[in-house]
Formats: structure tokens, C-alpha cells, sequence
């Protein structure tokens, strides 16, 4: 991993020291560091109205929990966790279809965990789901515009138990899948989304 992080670090460093070199080197950062994936952003609803009334600590126990309930969920549905932050998880899958049955089955058992709960343990996600070429810096990070748009669904549009798509990650689902297509201006930007029913 550090060797892949290091190679990784060491053209971006490249680059912004030689850029009339820019072509050569971006086509090799994609050809070595380029993935087609399905991009899974998770974050856990209610972190600063949780922590005032529970305080820190009951919060990150929180996390605990839903690590433990969520992580194996992705890695059995074929999915790789890539990192976790706070109150994020951040996961790639080689296709969207196992990334949309990993968020369903998340939400679904955090709705039965929620039932034998008190209520100021209740966990409540929202995620959101890209597809397309990403850049895999070693085993826990990544960047693409797929990766900053499932970010954006995850954590800033979709409510508590809503799953959203990008509009790349819409196409690779057939018309079976239900969902609604919503627009949202961000930063002068129209993001086109899909909520899944």
C-alpha cells in the first residue's frame, strides 16, 4: 500500500514541478492508477444534534455500531471499504448493481436495529452512489468527479434512509430499478440525480 501511495504521490509531485510534461504524466497517473468503479458514499445522519444532547463519546459509539453492521455488508456484496472518516464510509464496487443491493440491505438493517433500540440510538444513513473512471491512490483513497459527486449525495442531498445515484450510476441500472430523477444547482453547477424508490 505505501508503495502505491508513494508512486502515486511521487507523479503528483512530478507534475506540479514539470508541467510542460503535463500529457505524459497524467496518461501515466491514469494508466497506473485509473479504475472504472462504482463510487459508495455513506454518512450517518445527526451528528451535531446527536453529540449536543448524547455527548462525543455516544456518538462514536454510534459509528461503532454502524461499522459493524455495514462494513460486512459491503465486502459480502463484493465491495472493497477504501476508508472511513468520522461518520463516512467510502467503499468502490466493480459495478453499481451489488453497490445499490449493498445500500439497500444497509438501510434495511439499520431499520431492524432502530426497532430494539432506544431512541437516542437510532441510526439513520443517507448514501449516495457514482459511477465512472476514478483515480485509486494505494488502498485508502481515491479522487474523480464521481467520487466528489457520490460525496455530495451522501452527505448533502439525501436525507435520512434516502439512497441517490449519479446520473452515470442511473444508466448502468435497467429500468427495473425504480427511482426519480431530481436536478439540483450546486455551486452554479445542475447536478442530475436519481432517488431510489
Amino acid at each position: 500500500m505505501a508503495n502505491k501511495c508513494d508512486a502515486f504521490e511521487n507523479l503528483i509531485n512530478e507534475r506540479a514541478e514539470h508541467p510542460e510534461r503535463n500529457t505524459e504524466i497524467d496518461k501515466q497517473i491514469w494508466n497506473d492508477f485509473g479504475r472504472k468503479r462504482a463510487v459508495w458514499v455513506l454518512d450517518l445522519s445527526g451528528f451535531s444534534r446527536t453529540t449536543m444532547r448524547c455527548g462525543i463519546i455516544h456518538f462514536l459509539v454510534m459509528i461503532h455500531r454502524l461499522q459493524k453492521i455495514a462494513l460486512p455488508i459491503i465486502t459480502s456484496e463484493g465491495g472493497v471499504v477504501v476508508k472511513t472518516e468520522a461518520d463516512n464510509v467510502f467503499a468502490t464496487f466493480d459495478d453499481v448493481a451489488p453497490a445499490v443491493k449493498a445500500a439497500k440491505r444497509v438501510q434495511s438493517e439499520l431499520t431492524k436495529a432502530n426497532e430494539f433500540l432506544p431512541k437516542d440510538w437510532d441510526m439513520y444513513v443517507s448514501i449516495g452512489i457514482g459511477y465512472g473512471d476514478i483515480l485509486m491512490a494505494g488502498d485508502n483513497d481515491f479522487y474523480g468527479s464521481e467520487v466528489n459527486y457520490a460525496s455530495k449525495l451522501g452527505e448533502d442531498i439525501a436525507k435520512p434512509g434516502e439512497i441517490y445515484l449519479t446520473e452515470l450510476a442511473r444508466a448502468r441500472l435497467d429500468d427495473s430499478v425504480a427511482s426519480e430523477r431530481r436536478e439540483f444547482n450546486i455551486s452554479g453547477i445542475t447536478l442530475i440525480s436519481y432517488l431510489l424508490s
